[in-house]
């Protein structure tokens, strides 16, 4: 598709105010229709036929929207950090940017406007497949498909996971793109066909059929927001202040409910910042508030074995018995819960100091097991704690394990009033439509919320409150189409990106050739006359 190039100022400030719209598509500003528009503006940024000037526009684009995007890590660990992750993430979208700009080479790709938006996308979700997975097991945070929990395109995630969500964002931008350049073109024709397929792409999702009816029964759940006296580091200096809160918290349950309503009482991640397993007065707290409600708590508790280091878990502990059934979070954040490279790291921040006991992985599932006296059975409860809600494969294998409904144990009190737990909330959102389960986000200092199998929130906190949350929650056992071919995915994605990139250095290959078979054609030399011929004369 031959274009006039942007003038490369005019680029470099539409790749920047680019970033900069994406990330007003996500919480807390949330204009979900601007994600299409940001991306459409790095693509008419790109359209010079010079990769690596296109690979610097996706670094810029990268680095203004993840700037943005993540500034709670400025408020939580401060200013190298964050900057060193917004950077390090960017460049993944310059390596989209500089292998688009070689694939739309390919003559194929580049007579057709529909290879052309196929193509970009599939190597925009593959750079988020691929930042999702590395370093230290990847930070899949700013995902596009987490900008659209309230848009109608939320919805695919049923059919095929977050992935297919950013693959639908990255085409309606590129195809807005398209609709720029023929309009400069007077193309009316391209204009209108490139705006309607935008628009059926936004809309296509409230075709998805997304049930939100109990297919197991309910469950009746309270969840407790015991907040903190001081947002930021130093909110857990005073543990036994935090585990009082949420045990009073759950107290005030019975303001609302009489003992034994409840099936459950959920508790956020560090709701106990001591292992109740070993600390008596912990346990007693934890036992006498569970006896009171009568109602089992899954506790959000560190575990720290005699070989060093400390497991995050979430412990179910019922009363008067203790703990029946844990999950030990899999995806430990790195720089924030262990620290790798940590004699490289330290010379750049001395926040890697205040991690002084490294966290291990668990390895199992996540899922507790609850035996439901009411409903004469044992139901599966997927656990996910914090930011392992941003990986697909941790959420999709508990699903798959048998969880009925999602309980998200997060503590967001180290990011203060930044937009780190509404983002946090928007991935449940997606969640609870990518698997059809409902979902509880459990959060120390919020935001909380409950959310139905469709992505709609029933109930939520605010930040910074002290809240409790009562709700039936519907549990299913329906499989989703994204649960069941969710594992394939990514590697469906990578495949098309390998044979994309096969192909264009196949045509890079050719176009040596023709260029070499030019250039020995035009310096041949003239063949001279036979000997003992005379030359013609002129």
């Amino acid at each position: 598709m031959p274009a006039r190039p942007v003038p490369r100022l005019l680029a470099l400030l539409l790749a920047a105010a680019g970033g900069l719209v994406t990330d007003l598509a996500f919480p807390d500003t949330g204009i979900w229709v601007l994600a299409p528009v940001g991306v459409a503006m790095l693509f008419l940024a790109g359209n010079r036929d010079a990769p690596w000037w296109n690979a610097l526009l996706g670094v810029v684009w990268g680095v203004t929207f993840f700037l943005r995007h993540i500034q709670w890590a400025q408020y939580a660990v401060g200013d190298v950090p964050w900057i060193a992750l917004s950077v390090l993430e960017a460049l993944f979208v310059g390596v989209v940017m500089l292998v688009w700009t070689w694939v739309r080479r390919v003559p194929r790709i580049g007579r057709s406007v529909l290879l052309q938006v196929l193509s970009f996308s599939t190597l925009f979700v593959a750079g988020e497949v691929a930042r999702s997975a590395v370093p230290f097991g990847g930070f899949p945070w700013g995902r596009l498909a987490f900008s659209q929990a309230e848009s109608a395109l939320g919805r695919l995630a049923w059919v095929a996971g977050a992935p297919l969500v950013s693959f639908a964002v990255a085409a309606a931008g590129a195809l807005l793109a398209v609709a720029v350049l023929a309009m400069l073109r007077v193309q009316l024709i391209t204009v209108g066909a490139s705006l309607i397929a935008a628009v059926a792409i936004l809309a296509v999702g409230l075709a998805v059929p997304l049930g939100t009816q109990a297919e197991s029964g309910t469950l009746a759940v309270g969840a407790v927001q015991g907040n903190v006296s001081k947002p930021g580091l130093d909110a857990f200096e005073n543990r036994r202040e935090v585990l009082t809160n949420h045990v009073d918290g759950t107290y005030s349950l019975l303001d609302s409910v009489d003992q034994g309503d409840l099936d459950i009482v959920l508790w956020p991640e560090n709701g106990s910042d001591y292992d109740p397993q070993v600390d008596a007065e912990a346990a007693r707290d934890i036992d006498d508030a569970a006896a009171a409600v009568g109602a089992p708590i899954l506790v959000g508790a560190q575990e720290f074995p005699e070989s060093g280091g400390r497991y995050n878990v979430g412990l179910l502990w019922e009363p008067g018995v203790g703990v029946v059934d844990r999950y030990a979070k899999q995806h430990p954040a790195p720089f924030a819960e262990y620290i790798p490279i940590r004699e490289l790291v330290r010379p750049f921040s001395s926040a890697v100091d205040l991690v002084t006991n490294d966290m291990i992985a668990g390895t199992e599932v996540g899922v507790v097991d609850l035996d439901s006296e009411r409903l004469g059975r044992t139901v599966s409860i997927g656990d996910v704690i914090c930011f392992e809600i941003a990986y697909d494969g941790l959420v999709r294998d508990s699903v798959a394990a048998g969880a009925e409904m999602l309980v998200v144990q997060t503590n967001n009190a180290s990011f203060g009033p930044t937009a780190e737990s509404t983002q946090q909330l928007a991935m449940s959102q997606i969640r609870a439509m990518e698997t059809g389960r409902a979902t509880v986000q459990i959060s120390t200092v919020g935001v909380s919320a409950v959310i139905a199998p469709n992505g709609t929130i029933v109930s939520r906190t605010g930040l910074f409150t002290h809240e409790q949350m009562i709700e039936d929650v519907a549990l299913r056992t329906s499989t989703t189409p994204a649960v069941a071919i969710g594992p394939a995915v990514p590697w469906v994605v990578l495949a098309a990106t390998l044979a994309l990139l096969v192909a264009a250095v196949g045509a890079g290959a050719q176009r040596r050739r023709e260029r070499a078979a030019e250039v020995t054609g035009r310096g041949a030399p003239r063949s001279r006359p036979s000997a003992g011929r005379s030359a013609p004369k002129k």
